[in-house]
């Protein structure tokens, strides 16, 4: 009889550790979620921003040079 209140007891302790880290871990991702659901991340850069890319004009090249740059950069 003690062996099985033991095993209840234990399974208990399981128990109540798992419902407890669940918890903890839902509403720490409900917390990290809060956080960044007002983050904008596409709005206009302030103060001295750079622009580092530029519009670059096409170039008509040959099949065979469009081919090697495949190649050469997986493109």
């Amino acid at each position: 009889m003690k062996n099985i209140i033991d095993s209840c007891y234990n399974t208990f302790k399981v128990f109540i550790l798992f419902t407890g880290c669940t918890v903890l871990f839902y509403y720490g991702i409900m917390w990290i979620n809060q956080e960044y659901q007002n983050y904008h991340r596409y709005d206009e850069p302030e103060g001295a921003a750079v622009k580092v890319t530029k519009m670059v004009e096409e170039r008509d090249e040959g099949w065979l040079q469009r081919l090697v740059f495949f190649y050469h950069y997986g493109e």
